[in-house]
C-alpha cells in the first residue's frame, strides 16, 4: 500500500473511532447524526424521516466502515492518466502527446472519437505520455485494425520508455509478443482476424527483491477480462524509468485506432 492509501486508512479510521467514541458516551438526547454524503448518496437502511433521531450505533459503525471503505477504494483506483480523446480537438492529438512519429490525428465515428494511425506509409510509429515510472504501473489500451489479404497491422503498449517492455499483438505471425526494446523475450500463439476492437493491458510488477515479472493481456473488447495474463516474463534487473507509450504499423495499408487509454497503480 503507498504511501497515500496509507494516510487515506488513517484519516477515515480516526475519524470513523471519534465520531462512534463520542455517539456510544453521549446521551441519546445528545446524539445527533449527519450524513457526510448527499442524501441520493445515503443507503436506504439510514434514510431518516427525522433527522433527530439516531440511528443504532451498531448501524452507524457499519455505515462509517463501509464510508471509509469506500473512500479508500476510491482512491486506490483513481488512475494516473486517462484520455478517451473526447476533448480533443478533430484532427488533433492531445497536448501532453509527444508523437515521436506518425501522423496521428483524432477522428469521430458513430459518435465516438479515437486516435487513428492512418495506414501509410508503412514503418512503425509512436507516442509518449503520462507519468514516468520503473515498475508498480500498469497501461490498458484499446485497439482496432483490419487485415488486407495476407497482411495485418501490428500494435501494442509499451512501459518504461523507448526501449523498455512493449506487449505487442502480431496477426500476421499469429502471435503476442513481449519486447524489451527490440528483442522479443517472449512469444504466445493468438490467433485474430482483424475488424475488431482489442484490449491490451501491460504491467510491471516488482515480485521480489531481486525480480520483476512483466505481463500482459490480449483480449477481445467486451468480452471477460482473462483470470490469468496471457503473456509473462521475469528479469532480475530492475527496469529503467521510462514514460507509457502506444505503438503502431500499418502493414496491411489500412489504419488503426486507439481509444480508452488509462495508467493505473498497481496496488500492493
Amino acid at each position: 500500500m503507498d504511501c497515500h492509501n496509507t494516510l487515506a486508512v488513517r484519516q477515515s479510521t480516526g475519524w470513523i473511532e471519534t465520531r462512534l467514541n463520542y455517539l456510544m458516551k453521549s446521551k441519546p438526547s445528545q446524539r445527533r447524526f449527519v450524513y457526510p454524503l448527499r442524501s441520493s448518496a445515503t443507503p436506504g437502511s439510514l434514510r431518516l424521516k427525522n433527522r433527530r433521531t439516531p440511528p443504532h450505533p451498531k448501524t452507524l459503525s457499519r455505515f462509517l466502515l463501509t464510508l471509509g471503505l469506500s473512500a479508500l477504494t476510491t482512491h486506490a483506483t483513481e488512475p494516473l492518466y486517462q484520455t478517451n480523446f473526447e476533448k480533443t480537438e478533430l484532427g488533433e492529438v492531445p497536448d501532453d502527446f509527444l508523437v515521436l512519429d506518425g501522423a496521428f490525428e483524432v477522428k469521430e465515428q458513430g459518435g465516438n472519437k479515437f486516435l487513428e494511425l492512418p495506414g501509410a506509409p508503412l514503418d512503425a510509429f509512436g507516442f509518449m505520455f503520462g507519468p514516468s515510472a520503473r515498475h508498480g504501473n500498469e497501461i490498458i489500451a484499446r485497439m482496432f485494425g483490419t487485415k488486407k489479404g495476407r497482411r495485418y497491422p501490428v500494435f501494442g503498449v509499451a512501459l518504461n520508455g523507448v526501449n523498455g517492455y512493449r506487449l505487442q499483438v502480431a496477426p500476421a505471425k499469429r502471435a503476442i509478443e513481449l519486447i524489451k526494446g527490440s528483442t522479443v523475450v517472449a512469444k504466445v500463439p493468438f490467433r485474430w482476424g482483424g475488424g475488431e476492437w482489442l484490449r491490451l493491458a501491460l504491467r510491471v510488477q516488482q515480485t521480489s527483491d531481486v525480480e520483476w515479472t512483466i505481463s500482459g493481456k490480449v483480449w477481445v473488447d467486451g468480452k471477460a477480462v482473462p483470470a490469468n495474463p496471457t503473456i509473462t516474463h521475469k528479469e532480475t534487473k530492475e527496469p529503467r524509468n521510462g514514460k507509457p507509450s502506444i505503438w503502431g504499423s500499418p502493414y496491411s495499408g489500412t489504419p488503426i485506432r486507439y481509444d480508452d487509454i488509462i495508467v493505473n497503480k498497481i496496488a500492493k
